[in-house]
């Protein structure tokens, strides 16, 4: 037994902070089946119980290790319909792997590796679309085509429903499209899965904004029997101090939908629309934090990431911390912002120091601010990316939808909300989460609305 896994080849920092390019290289075919031993295949599959999407990891990774990679491949998309994003991004050390039995002596299995290592596998030789049901003749709206949305239109499609997704941007793949920089989420594999869910035959209309464009009512009308909404949280959250509207500032959301969605990735080919400068700063600590960081050291900046909290409570993932300083980020820790300095465009943001109190309703130790420890951190560029809410437009536009103080919708387990013939799923209803949860909330949901589509 291999008491450590078989580690996964990186570029190195001295390259990829000249480029975009993705920074972990995948497993060979040698690499994925060798770990894949490591596997104990425990009979009650713990692992499966930490999957939101429920798949069955130890059938996929015993295909691994037979080199059975198209079986291994045909297991997983039995559950998950964006194995090759979820491969990237699932925080898988505190989910699946975090259940792993081996994880009690030793590191625990691989299985965010070897679920990417099939997903690419199956790309490289071209995606095989599963057979459909017949034509239940009845149509379905996805509002949103991110995680959550994606996933309930190609489950409802392969069942005979006709479904097309509405939106609001002009690419489809939501937040994966707009949040996630191509260096940990490339636009090839985004681009690939989006064509999987096409393939089954799901419509998706871009540039449409349900809640303007149409709203709930019309979409009815329009001849659909049910709705799922998965518009997630893409509404950024301020920290409301002096200086707040200066130039040179932005939210996290901004900062990266200019990166991903304006081409600034292609940078210095491309003239990008995002300048930095020589200084940026980016308050945060969780993985958007990280992927605006790092972006902004790849515009040729020097990047320090202010948090109020310490090293313990910082949300975002280790290995996305770990790349950040290797690519030279620095971190100031129990640092907490209160104005920002300049006319017209920011110059320095003014911090004070703090400790850490007693824990707060989050469970993290509340930072509590020392008074006369004032201090000024020299930027060009600010990145505010402290956690996000759901756009309120369709609340508003609906107010039979019931909804919670914090903008979400409020759903039932199985997705649905207080308007018949509605569902939703995803960051709109839980807050800003994970890829693979908004996936799980929208698989639950898709359930829940075939039964309903079928008992009309």
């Amino acid at each position: 037994m291999r008491d450590k896994r078989v580690p996964m080849r990186e570029l190195s920092p001295e390259e990829r902070v000249k480029s975009f390019a993705e920074v972990a290289l995948g497993y060979s075919a040698e690499e994925a089946m060798l770990e894949a031993k490591r596997c104990l295949q425990c009979r009650d599959k713990p692992c499966v119980t930490g999957c939101p999407v429920g798949i069955d990891i130890p059938a996929f990774v015993q295909a691994i290790r037979e080199g059975e990679f198209e079986r291994a491949i045909a297991v997983i998309r039995e559950s998950n319909y964006l194995p090759g994003i979820t491969g990237r991004v699932c925080p898988q050390e505190r989910q699946c792997e975090a259940k792993c039995r081996l994880g009690r002596r030793y590191e625990p299995l691989a299985i965010g590796a070897l679920e990417r290592f099939a997903a690419d596998w199956e790309r490289a030789r071209g995606v095989r679309k599963p057979a459909k049901a017949e034509s239940t003749g009845r149509r379905v709206a996805v509002v949103g085509s991110g995680p959550a949305g994606l996933t309930v239109a190609a489950y409802l499609a392969e069942r005979g429903h006709g479904v097309t997704i509405f939106e609001a941007l002009h690419e489809p793949g939501g937040v994966l499209a707009y949040g996630i920089p191509e260096f940990r989420l490339p636009r090839e594999v985004l681009n690939a899965e989006v064509e999987y869910v096409r393939s089954l035959g799901v419509e998706i209309e871009t540039n449409v904004l349900v809640g303007a464009t149409y709203d709930i009512d019309e979409l009815f009308e329009l001849g659909y029997s049910a709705v799922f909404l998965g518009t997630g949280a893409g509404l950024p959250r301020f920290l409301g101090i002096p200086g707040e509207n200066l130039n040179g500032i932005y939210s996290g959301n901004e900062f990266l939908f200019r990166i991903n969605l304006m081409k600034a990735y292609l940078f210095p080919e491309y003239d990008t629309p995002v300048k930095v400068g020589e200084r940026a700063v980016v308050i945060g600590a969780g993985n958007v934090a990280m992927d605006a960081a790092r972006c902004a050291a790849r515009l040729g900046a020097e990047v320090q990431v202010l948090y109020r909290r310490s090293e313990a409570e910082m949300p975002a993932r280790r290995e996305e911390v770990r790349h950040a300083r290797e690519e030279g980020i620095s971190f100031r820790f129990l640092t907490q912002p209160v104005a920002f300095l300049g006319e017209s465009r920011v110059h320095a943001v003014r911090c004070l120091r703090c400790e850490l109190g007693e824990a707060d309703e989050s469970g993290r130790r509340s930072p509590v601010p020392v008074a006369g420890s004032e201090f000024e951190v020299e930027a060009d560029t600010v990145v505010i990316a402290i956690g996000q809410s759901p756009n309120p437009i369709i609340a508003m536009k609906h107010p039979e939808i019931e909804t919670t103080p914090r903008g979400t919708i409020v759903v039932d387990e199985h997705g649905r909300t207080s308007r018949e013939g509605v569902f939703a799923g995803g960051d709109i209803t839980t807050g800003q989460a994970t890829v693979i949860a908004a996936m799980g909330a929208g698989k639950r949901a898709a359930k829940a609305m075939h039964e309903y589509l079928m008992e009309l």
